[in-house]
């Protein structure tokens, strides 16, 4: 009996050695892997975590899921390749930085900007090689000679090509919008980096002339100068368009204009509006299409400019009252609606009131784009699971706006974009280079903004397998399948898709899996507010890597969230121990003579033997259909309560039979049934099945590389 079994299974001391194993066979490579050249590609791209900081219980479930996609891959004979990265995760990575300079009474405001850039980057590449060794402590079977980070030269030249092409192609354009501004961190935001939520406010009604307007943000007012109403209200017909009125107001008389224009709901309150068009995209569309003037109210730092006279240099916050404490004064306050919901965005990061601000800014031209992905749908080339977040692409491919990808942030891909300011021109060109000015033929000045992160990773798919010349590219791209969180269908999945369609003419995987949110054992959201954050590796230490694993999948539905209870850890950790409790019990009871591997078997053993490659099928079919939850249930319930519980206990006594032929047949059912047991817990449960699959007799192969069962 070997020794080994004799001791309880100890994960901590089994999986640094079984994971180093694994990286001396080279088998995470599939240019590797027996016959390689005869297996048919498949490809999985790692959600390239964020370089900022420790791996939370979500990587650990998406890590878990597409590992067990590539062993269980590689194991019916596939080429199989996972493609680890890291993100540089621009904003929020910066974000994560001024955090730490803020304890150290520092800010990146007045910085140097390439020093900001190095500090960050050093951060960043440490805290990159902290979370690589994180995701090798979960098992992730990835080819780490294939490993990419955003911020790679090569990775960073691309995805600048990308920008020029797209704007020698008319799908970018420099335009002059209103924007999402963020005033705490001095940069533009996208739409979906901004949380649009409900707030109880205040509804201030007010009296401006002979009119009645409505409003949650007093603050604005200050050049609202245009009175807006539709050409066809009865109620207001004696107005005309273009009629002027002079009228007292926050800081004295002004005239006002009256503007005539379909866009206003007669139905809304009392059917007219004035207009901020600095501060709100509606209004500034109104304002351009009638050469209004627009002013700006709110500085880029919140705060009330000089067309604020007394209030100014106020945060709105403080101004808010007192602006209508003078209204009041001057008796143009009509009411208060003290249970006002005002809808509203704030910044993902930081919670900051997002603050409308018009600036010139890079922008994609989604619609065309976006289109192209829909089609591809249509034409069923990509699937969803589970399929009713289809219906979620299509509603914002559908709805989409165009794409400010424009960021004030040092930490980041640099836009390879240059302006003369002089005559409004600008051009893509590389960042190397410095173009002239068309007109008077001086150097242009380059741009200082970097990429939205979503532009970068919004093409990893092809830029991971070598896009557009690379040997990997054309041998693993289009991927297979894109496993990620239900979160990001709206923000990273579209853009992938959209991408791969515009670079690689083809969507870049058939197949997005989509896992649900990691939340606590209450089922609340877990954050370091609440205190409530599970970290995976103090799970994996006290209870094994395998035990989280299968705490992770078993009853996880695809698109739903999961409370991760420990004692579900603890459960699994309980059924590793049964498994090398049956370790020891069959390897001890077919040790010594050996003529049972050639014994023929009892039509009760062969029974046996049909009934579980029934289940291993039923396991196969679940896992081709991404059934993970259901597949790693059976198989536990399989080898505890049928093989461990029942089959073993009720076949102990045969083990001791005068009969030679019955004890030899039962032997080898006995370790037949094992052997396949290992083989399909493999890809769940990978460390403890490849730690006692070594220790079997005439092992030829590792566990990793060896056949799926198929009958």
């Amino acid at each position: 009996m070997n020794e080994k079994f004799l001791s309880p299974y100890k994960p901590e001391e089994t999986e640094g050695r079984i994971y180093q194993q694994w990286l001396e066979s080279g088998f995470f490579n599939p240019d590797n892997l027996p016959n390689h050249k005869e297996r048919k590609p498949y490809t999985v791209v790692m959600p390239p975590p964020n370089a900022n900081g420790n791996l939370h219980a979500g990587h650990a479930l998406f890590i878990t899921l597409e590992d067990i996609m590539t062993r269980y891959k590689r194991m019916c004979g596939f080429r199989a390749l996972w493609i680890p990265g890291a993100d540089h995760a621009g904003f929020e990575t910066q974000v994560v930085y001024e955090k730490k300079l803020e304890k150290e009474g520092r800010s990146r405001f007045g910085m140097d900007p390439q020093a900001l850039y190095n500090e960050i980057y050093d951060f960043t590449i440490l805290n990159k090689t902290n979370m690589e060794a994180q995701v090798r402590a979960l098992g992730a079977s990835c080819d780490w000679s294939r490993e990419k980070f955003t911020l790679d030269p090569q990775v960073v030249t691309e995805v600048q090509k990308t920008f020029i092409k797209m704007f020698d192609d008319g799908y970018v354009y420099r335009g002059k919008r209103t924007i999402n501004w963020c005033s705490k961190h001095q940069t533009s935001l996208s739409d979906v980096e901004t949380d649009t939520v409900e707030e109880p406010a205040k509804l201030y009604y007010f009296k401006y002339g002979p009119f009645e307007i409505a409003t949650a943000r007093p603050e604005t007012k200050f050049g609202d100068k245009y009175v807006v109403m539709h050409p066809e209200d009865k109620r207001y017909e004696k107005w005309k368009h273009g009629d002027k009125l002079t009228l007292e107001w926050i800081n004295g008389p002004l005239e006002a204009t009256i503007i005539k224009d379909p866009v206003i709901d007669m139905s809304f309150g009392t059917g007219i509006m004035t207009i901020t068009p600095w501060h709100s995209q509606i209004d500034y569309e109104l304002a351009k299409k009638w050469c209004l003037d627009v002013e700006q109210i709110i500085d880029w730092r919140g705060k009330l400019l000089p067309i604020a006279q007394e209030f100014e240099g106020m945060k709105i916050a403080e101004a808010r009252e007192k602006i209508v404490a003078k209204l009041k004064s001057k008796g143009l306050v009509t009411k208060i609606d003290e249970k006002y919901i005002h809808v509203i965005k704030r910044c993902y990061k930081c919670n900051t009131v997002i603050e409308p601000q018009i600036k010139d800014q890079w922008f994609v031209k989604m619609k065309p784009l976006a289109q192209m992905a829909l089609d591809a749908v249509d034409r069923k080339e990509v699937r969803f699971i589970p399929d009713n977040y289809e219906k979620i692409f299509r509603y914002w491919m559908e709805n989409t706006l165009d794409w400010n990808i424009s960021r004030q942030i040092v930490w980041g891909i640099p836009i390879p974009a240059w302006f003369c300011d002089e005559h409004n021109e600008s051009k893509a060109a590389a960042v190397d280079t410095q173009p002239t000015c068309s007109t008077c033929n001086k150097p242009m000045r380059k741009d200082s903004d970097t990429f939205d992160t979503w532009f970068s990773s919004g093409q990893w798919p092809l830029l991971v397998t070598g896009y557009p010349n690379g040997n990997d590219y054309a041998t693993y791209y289009p991927t297979d399948v894109m496993e990620t969180g239900h979160d990001l269908i709206f923000k990273w999945v579209p853009r992938m898709i959209i991408f791969g369609l515009y670079l690689g003419k083809k969507v870049p995987f058939h197949t997005v899996y989509l896992h649900g949110l990691v939340n606590d054992a209450h089922g609340k959201k877990m954050s370091k507010s609440k205190g409530n954050v599970v970290n995976p590796l103090d799970l994996t230490l006290k209870y094994g890597t395998d035990a989280l694993r299968m705490a992770l999948v078993v009853g996880n539905t695809p698109g739903s969230d999961l409370a991760l209870a420990e004692n579900k850890i603890k459960a699994y950790k309980l059924f590793a121990n049964k498994i090398w409790n049956v370790a020891r019990f069959t390897l001890a009871a077919t040790e010594g003579d050996e003529s049972w591997k050639n014994s023929s078997l009892s039509r009760e053993d062969q029974k046996i033997l049909d009934e579980q490659n029934t289940m291993i099928q039923n396991v196969t079919i679940d896992i081709d259909n991404y059934r993970f939850y259901l597949a790693a249930d059976k198989i536990y319930h399989y080898v505890w309560h049928t093989f461990a519980d029942k089959i073993i206990e009720e076949n102990k006594a045969r083990l001791l039979s005068e009969d030679m032929g019955d004890q030899n047949s039962v032997k080898r059912m006995l370790y037949t049934l094992f052997e396949k047991s290992l083989i399909i817990l493999h890809p769940f449960m990978p460390f403890i099945t490849e730690e006692i699959w070594t220790e079997l007799p005439d092992r030829d192969r590792q566990l990793i590389v060896t056949k799926w069962p198929t009958t």
